[in-house]
């Protein structure tokens, strides 16, 4: 799937072509410190819940994602924006979604540098292997936003073995582009062994040991679509979860929380729903196909479970070129589990082969969201809050946690500060003046020592919306259609609604979300 050496060489021209000579004199102050910068790695999964993995409360055998935690650090108050798109935006920028968080290429304008812009004008090789959901058309693809070497899915969600099998959520069927480089791929790219995770693993690992061989530091951000819909998995994989979930999402919800309780990851204080509202009682939400039903969490237990094996596979790559110790690894999640039942509850959908198109529901996405309220779309803990490990032997101390604060528009600061790179004041490649960022580097956090938190936290979907100041966090939840407040020193399951007790601090922080929904251009619904 790689480029030659060649096609190196004409990218490599057609690129230093394009970029100004302030950008040359910034990229040009680089060169002595290019040698020993760290290298970073940037892992993000697709709808998959707070408590999935093993290290915030899962049975789910991740022992990769683990290990990452177990030789690095673990976040426990870490956040995204509720949805893939603006997700994605946020963390490519390091800034809000502007133009009112809809749409996708419109999310990213050439007022913003994207990690790989920036990372690339840092001296950094960039590469891209996953899911980029912000651009499908010439000029808005990875390939022309800064990544040297990308491959995968230009758009949402996509078939796990064949990627140009047609979605039917959408009337019709709809292909998704796929693409790499500049290149958009057919049918007859697909071989018959074909899987998204895997092919996105082989993708990373081969640019990886290319650019390493170069000599230059580099960036890969490896985004992949697993465990979202349509839940596709290998029959050995799902094997191993056979019979696991026979309980139902109640049961698995409180196991959960006991061993979440036993990491220390809850407090024995809070409130905790035994479910999120949205969701029915075992007894009563299961399917009378209760077969159908436990095969929708076995396989979404094995699409994670790959996810995690091929995590493995990555950080053996980079061990076997030398990489290991002096690359920072980040894994999160876009969003909280998904809720959403596209074609509803078909029995006739069997989960797991490339035949069909199924999803898990809200009754199993409430135990994969443990202990929080709420899935994705909503600004909820569910559907914000992420899990989020990081690994970088030469600057992270092992077994590290953190408590403090972060959201995804503090990775380009953060990796910015790792180049020893200041954000530009006018995009190299457009010409344009570039937006402040609205993130602050985690770089001290990762260090072990404490920064400065936001003074505000902010967030928009589909009528949902939050801010959150300190332990305050105002919500707005477009069912209930009022502002709630939680005091998250008591109460981050937000169980205790303290609207009616404290009206100022209602007001003051519906009056700094209003101004930020300005800055941002968001018209609530």
């Amino acid at each position: 799937m790689g480029l030659s050496w060649l096609d190196i060489g004409s990218v490599v021209m057609k690129t230093l072509s394009t970029i100004s000579l302030a950008a040359l004199v910034w990229v040009g102050t680089l060169v002595q410190a290019e040698d020993n910068r760290p290298n970073i790695v940037l892992i993000m999964v697709d709808d998959m819940g707070w408590s999935d993995i093993g290290c915030y409360g899962s049975e789910i055998e991740t022992p990769n994602i683990d290990r990452i935690a177990g030789e690095g650090m673990l976040f426990t108050q870490f956040y995204n924006n509720a949805k893939c798109t603006t997700t994605r935006a946020s963390l490519l920028t390091g800034l809000y979604p502007r133009n009112g968080g809809k749409g996708q290429s419109e999310l990213i304008t050439h007022e913003m540098l994207t990690l790989g812009e920036a990372m690339r004008h840092a001296g950094y090789q960039t590469g891209m292997s996953g899911k980029w959901h912000n651009g499908k058309t010439e000029g808005t693809i990875p390939f022309d936003r800064g990544f040297d070497e990308a491959y995968g899915l230009w758009d949402g969600c996509c078939n796990f073995f064949n990627p140009k099998i047609p979605d039917p959520e959408f009337k019709g069927g709809r292909v998704r582009p796929f693409g790499h480089n500049e290149k958009f791929l057919e049918f007859d790219d697909f071989p018959d062994d074909y899987f998204t995770t895997d092919a996105f693993t082989d993708h990373a690992i081969e640019t990886i040991k290319r650019f390493s061989a170069a000599g230059k530091p580099f960036f890969h951000y490896l985004p992949y679509t697993a465990p979202h819909y349509p839940l596709h998995a290998k029959p050995e994989d799902i094997a191993k979860y056979k019979g696991k979930y026979a309980e139902g999402w109640d049961v698995l919800r409180q196991k959960r929380l006991a061993r979440q309780e036993e990491l220390g990851l809850i407090d024995e204080n809070w409130a905790i729903e035994e479910r999120d509202s949205l969701a029915k009682p075992w007894e009563e939400g299961q399917s009378s196909d209760l077969e159908w039903e436990q095969l929708r969490m076995e396989v979404y237990a094995a699409m994670v479970d790959n996810v995690d094996q091929n995590i493995g596979r990555l950080m053996d790559a980079l061990d076997e070129v030398g990489e290991g110790d002096n690359t920072l690894i980040l894994f999160l999640s876009d969003n909280g589990a998904c809720a959403e039942m596209p074609g509803g509850n078909d029995t006739a959908q069997v989960p797991g082969p490339k035949e069909f198109y199924s999803h898990v529901g809200p009754g199993w996405a409430t135990a994969q969201n443990t202990p929080f309220r709420r899935f994705k779309q909503y600004c909820h803990e569910g559907g914000v809050a992420t899990p989020l490990v990081a690994r970088w032997p030469e600057g992270i101390k092992p077994g590290s946690r953190t408590d403090q604060v972060g959201h995804i528009i503090d990775f380009l600061p953060t990796f910015l500060e790792m180049a020893g790179v200041e954000y530009p004041d006018k995009h190299p490649d457009f010409e344009k003046q570039t937006l402040p960022l609205d993130g602050k580097s985690l770089l001290p956090v990762l260090k072990g020592g404490e920064r400065e938190p936001h003074s505000e936290v902010f967030w928009y979907w589909s009528g949902n919306r939050a801010v959150r100041q300190g332990d305050w966090k105002l919500v707005y939840d477009r069912h209930d259609k009022r502002w709630f407040l939680f005091d998250f020193e008591k109460d981050r399951v937000e169980a205790n609604d303290l609207a009616a007790e404290h009206p100022e601090v209602v007001q003051e922080l519906t009056d700094k979300w209003n101004a930020w929904a300005k800055m941002t251009e968001v018209k609530p619904k």
